[in-house]
């Protein structure tokens, strides 16, 4: 099985924290970096980070990206076909020695994703929709186009890369004397929203990786035009499932200007190409497993449209379409216990994610969702041992350092709680649970009140 391997890596590295604060200096216009040639125009260029520290972040934080979307597929013959046709593009880019992955993740939606070291998801949601292998062809090259004019080190240099920060995972302890109100906004209670680790690019951006991607297919022996079929496909899809595509216009902005441009490119530049093999039939075989969960994929798709407007009664018999035709579907099983604590039943909450961590056990979303419905039913003991199970899974999410502490607290562990969440005010200084994190060491002697504010004039 092709399954993915979480662990920490070492130096050189970049904590959150660290990543937060360059950010913030390079907005204020303090230069870290320094001028550096651009792989892709071969012109010198201020660029905050070194290729070293882009495979760092890419390393510490891409499996928090692939866990929010709820892990890699199980599918292992079909990661083995995506990764082979994308190491062959990688070998014909201008940063061939960069250490790519190419992955189908779990998730829904339609999108695909590369993080600045080569790391490359692509969603069961979008391989649904792709007809053909010139335009996964299209879709990979797009992304390999990406790491390679360093776009996401060129957002974060001017200050603009999106912000590699935690969500409050929908917990919310609401005071000390009631420590397990948790708030349920399950829609992001696994972990990190889909697509928070991710670059949002420009439009310049996307019109260099589409360029890029052809150049790549091009070369790699593929046919070019499956960027004109990708993008006809994505301005379809946006029409039937809007809420299916709303990440990938966010972090991918689409325009009828880009399917113009591949579409001149195609009769231009590479008119000589387009008459090469699309490989329709090889693609479709390859996705044989997938596509036998298209029933219940759309059936979850509907589902989480309803809970994303907190409308749980109407997403329940949705998910149980989806369950009744894929009953051991991991991602069925969690937006199932999501939705069962949006409805307040939070034993059923529980009971459907142990049952998404005995799918797939490798994978650590369901620790957490199972750990945060164990809090809400006042089973804190069992849900400090979800929660350490996580961490040993996948070290460095800060929500799991503080869902700990509320554990502990629960059990009237004051010290080993204070230990959390001063660990976790270490990592995350403003937002999610840091208000009530401090209000507890402030409490019990461990930090010295802040001082107060002087009165307003």
């Amino acid at each position: 099985m092709n399954q993915p391997v979480y662990r920490r890596h070492s130096s050189p590295s970049l904590s959150r924290r660290d990543f937060l604060a360059m950010m913030s200096a390079s907005a204020a216009g303090l230069v870290l970096g320094g001028c550096a040639v651009n792989p892709v125009t071969g012109r010198q260029q201020l660029m905050l980070l070194s290729e070293s520290q882009e495979i760092a972040i890419d390393r510490e934080h891409s499996p928090h990206q692939f866990s929010a979307d709820f892990g890699v597929s199980r599918d292992s013959a079909l990661n083995s076909y995506v990764g082979s046709l994308g190491s062959g593009l990688a070998l014909h880019s201008h940063r061939p020695g960069m250490p790519y992955s190419f992955q189908v993740v779990n998730a829904n939606y339609i999108n695909a994703y590369a993080f600045p070291g080569g790391t490359v998801g692509v969603t069961r949601g979008i391989m649904l929709e792709i007809e053909d292998e010139a335009e996964l062809v299209a879709l990979l090259g797009h992304e390999i186009g990406h790491v390679n004019a360093r776009h996401a080190a060129q957002r974060m240099t001017k200050g603009i890369f999106a912000q590699l920060a935690v969500t409050g995972a929908g917990v919310a302890v609401a005071t000390s004397e009631d420590r397990q109100g948790l708030a349920p906004l399950v829609q992001t209670l696994g972990g990190l929203t889909a697509g928070a680790l991710l670059a949002h690019y420009s439009r310049e951006n996307e019109r260099e990786a589409d360029d890029l991607g052809m150049e790549y297919a091009a070369r790699a022996g593929h046919n070019p035009a499956g960027m004109v079929g990708l993008h006809r496909m994505l301005m379809e899809q946006s029409r039937h499932k809007p809420n299916a595509l709303e990440l990938m216009f966010s972090t991918h902005p689409m325009s009828s200007e880009r399917l113009a441009t591949a579409e001149n490119m195609v009769v231009s530049r590479y008119r000589e190409e387009q008459g090469r093999a699309r490989h329709r039939e090889r693609y479709q075989d390859n996705l044989a497993a997938l596509r036998h969960l298209r029933p219940a994929i759309e059936a979850q798709q509907a589902g989480e449209r309803e809970m994303a407007r907190e409308r749980f009664v109407q997403a329940e018999p949705h998910l149980q379409k989806s369950l009744a035709l894929a009953p051991e579907d991991y991602p069925g099983l969690l937006l199932m216990s999501r939705c069962q604590y949006g409805l307040g039943k939070k034993e059923a909450a529980a009971r459907f994610a142990e049952a998404a961590r005995a799918v797939y056990p490798e994978e650590p979303q369901a620790l957490q969702v199972a750990g945060i419905a164990r809090l809400g039913l006042g089973d804190s003991p069992t849900a400090h041992r979800y929660f350490e199970a996580y961490e040993r899974l996948l070290p460095g999410n800060p929500n799991i350092t503080f869902l700990k502490g509320v554990a502990l607290e629960n059990m009237g562990q004051t010290e080993a709680a204070s230990r959390e969440y001063l660990l976790y005010l270490r990592q995350v200084r403003d937002g999610g649970q840091s208000g009530y994190a401090q209000q507890r060491l402030v409490e019990w002697g461990v930090l010295s009140p802040p001082p107060a504010r002087p009165p307003a004039r």
